[in-house]
């Protein structure tokens, strides 16, 4: 990944260390932003962590699952981000020093607790990491999550650098334990996964406060009576952290050359204006800021007075511009602002030094220059070996050979989501995790007709439950496919619920898939191999004849799971004798390991032939020109 921050570095400086040796101070380590917030967690006497895998942010839990045992904090898959949330905050109020980290939309799923925790205060310290995605490189939307600093009235900071990440959760930790708050901890993708050197510290080990959480009860039961005092003591905490230089640390002027033109910025940005001012040469001020709600208000004052033009770089939304501009007409300052809402900075995607260019050419009188479009990424598919892919191009087959190609495809979060692409085709609505089940049981009841939902275990356990039990409930004519495949793929193959685990130590059984779905009330539930297209295509027309709910587990190991057990596996190639160039393998199945030569045979590239024997089937190659390699 691009890392616009190359020019702070010196490649000669970096160690690669695992192991023990992550614990000696001193140490400068090549760390990516997300790793170094964990690192920072490990260094503070963090002592409960949970997550649900989300990128840009499933770095910091996959670290956590690795490492935290050398402090001896507690971390944890949680099956979704408000149960994350909820179990931390319990912890803090018990407390340990806590934190749970998620992406942006992972907030809005947590975003109930979250909201109230600020009235109602936390125990030990508590950080709340969200990752945005600006550019939506992984994303069903580019939110921007500072918005709910303001919708709770909760701090907020912002590290730009993984050195920054490390040590600002220290700062975080120290915010929340002096004024009793949450502290949103937001990154973005290129802060995430940004790579430079972090020097670190020692670990620490956790300190368990025992809070009397009884004794708490006036302040954390949030009823409104309790819930209008901590309002009243929650805006005087913001008003007062506001002024506090105790955390002067987080923000910084820097000065290039005698000007009154001035740029404040945040997070990433940071690091494009920087790329901006050194590639133009001009002479500017710089406020980075890394507290960013509330502003804190001396050292903004201060450089408002200080320039006379100033320019607003952020992602997104104009959330610092607003407050900025605000803040301004307050002290009845001239001083020109420019950003986001008067068009000098657009309002989408992730900013890059071009843009930061172009507009300080238009504060100045120059000449804007034209900004080329990225380049349109490549489209995405699925792995060779991706048990996936056999069951939709047999969902497909299957639906066509009843005649039913116009039935509506709900998808769902997650790998599966690639199905959108042709040549599957398979879905026709996406919404967010979990609403498979529950806009598909909409779109039946509100048209009668039968509708496909697809959802993955992961996301079932996620949110899928609840939508299944309500499906059922309301009577909606249904076929739910279950994509289980044993992992949470997408995020980095994190555990599901459903498998066995060792978690801090300790053994835990699965739950079963099929207990739950039947204790939700369906009682036509079929398991099939995802390797198995005869059966699955069997099974799949006989449901699809049915009215009512029924739900068929279509379960296939992930083809990233034991890659090297799998890749002993015997590799498949094209007789050229016996292939009839009916294409079906190429074209409807659409294995990224068959490919065409430039004379127009079909082979399969050895190198990406994950030895899973799909396109060997009949129903891939009625021909039976694919055989396993003499």
């Amino acid at each position: 990944m691009r890392c616009s921050l190359i020019i702070f570095l010196r490649p000669l400086d970096f160690m690669i260390v695992t192991g023990e040796q992550r614990q000696e101070k001193g140490l400068k380590v090549l760390m990516l932003g997300n790793e170094a917030i964990a690192r920072g967690l490990m260094e503070n006497g963090n002592g409960f962590s949970a997550t649900y895998p989300g990128t840009p942010s499933s770095e910091v839990g996959n670290t956590l699952e690795r490492d935290g045992k050398k402090t001896g904090m507690y971390f944890q898959y949680s099956i979704n981000e408000k149960v994350a949330y909820e179990i931390a905050y319990g912890a803090s109020l018990s407390g340990l020093r806590s934190s749970v980290f998620m992406k942006h939309v992972g907030l809005n799923v947590a975003s109930d607790p979250f909201v109230t925790s600020v009235y109602t205060g936390v125990g030990a310290g508590m950080i709340v990491m969200v990752a945005d995605d600006p550019s939506m490189f992984s994303s069903q939307n580019e939110q921007d999550s500072r918005r709910y600093a303001d919708l709770a009235h909760a701090p907020m900071v912002e590290p730009s650098t993984p050195q920054e990440c490390k040590d600002f959760v220290r700062i975080a930790f120290e915010i929340s334990e002096k004024y009793s708050l949450p502290v949103l901890y937001r990154t973005s993708t290129r802060v995430s996964h940004m790579r430079s050197q972090v020097e670190l510290d020692e670990l620490v080990k956790p300190v368990n406060k025992k809070n009397d959480v009884k004794s708490m009860r006036n302040h954390t039961t949030s009823l409104p009576s309790n819930a209008r005092k901590s309002k009243e003591e929650l805006l005087h905490k913001m008003s007062a952290l506001g002024d506090d230089l105790s955390f002067s640390s987080l923000n910084r002027i820097e000065r290039y050359g005698n000007s009154r033109i001035g740029i404040i910025t945040s997070g990433s940005s940071y690091n494009q204006v920087y790329d901006a001012i050194f590639s133009l040469g001009i002479e500017v001020n710089v406020l980075k800021l890394g507290l960013t709600n509330p502003i804190p208000q001396e050292i903004t004052m201060k450089f408002l007075k200080e320039n006379d033009m100033i320019l607003i770089a952020e992602e997104l939304d104009p959330y610092l511009e607003t407050k900025v501009r605000t803040y301004k007409d307050i002290l009845g300052l001239t001083t020109e602002i420019h950003g986001k809402i008067d068009r000098y900075m657009p309002w989408s995607y992730e900013m890059n030094p071009h843009k930061v260019m172009n507009a300080l050419r238009k504060m100045t009188g120059e000449e804007e220059k034209e900004i080329s479009s990225p380049r349109p990424a490549s489209r995405p598919d699925f792995c060779p070996g991706c048990p996936h892919r056999s069951t939709f191009y047999v969902v497909k087959r299957a639906l066509k050979l009843a005649g039913k190609t116009e039935t509506v495809l709900s998808s769902d979060i997650g790998c599966y989501s690639l199905s959108y692409y042709d040549p599957y085709q398979a879905a026709d609505i996406m919404l967010d995790m979990g609403a498979s089940i529950s806009v598909g049981s909409g779109i039946s009841l509100a048209s009668g007709q039968k509708v496909v939902a697809f959802i993955g275990d992961s996301t079932f356990y996620h949110s899928g439950i609840t939508a299944l039990a309500n499906a059922v409930r309301s009577g909606a004519n249904m076929l739910i496919v279950i994509l289980d495949n044993s992992t949470t793929a997408m995020t980095g193959q994190e555990p599901t619920p459903e498998l066995d685990a060792i978690v801090n130590g300790s053994e835990f059984k699965g739950i079963p898939m099929e207990g739950i779905i039947k204790a939700c009330g369906i009682t036509d539930l079929t398991v099939v191999d995802s390797y198995d297209q005869h059966s699955l295509l069997r099974t799949v027309g006989n449901e699809m004849r049915k009215d009512g709910i029924s739900v068929i587990i279509s379960r296939g190991e992930c083809a990233l799971i034991d890659r090297k057990t799998k890749a002993k596996r015997e590799k498949y190639s094209i007789l050229t004798d016996k292939c009839s160039l009916c294409r079906n393998c190429i074209d409807n199945f659409h294995c990224p390991a068959i490919q065409q030569d430039t004379d127009g045979h079909l082979f399969i590239d050895s190198s990406q032939c994950d030895g899973c024997g799909m396109c060997a089937d009949v129903y891939v190659c009625p021909f039976k020109a694919i055989e396993v390699v003499q």
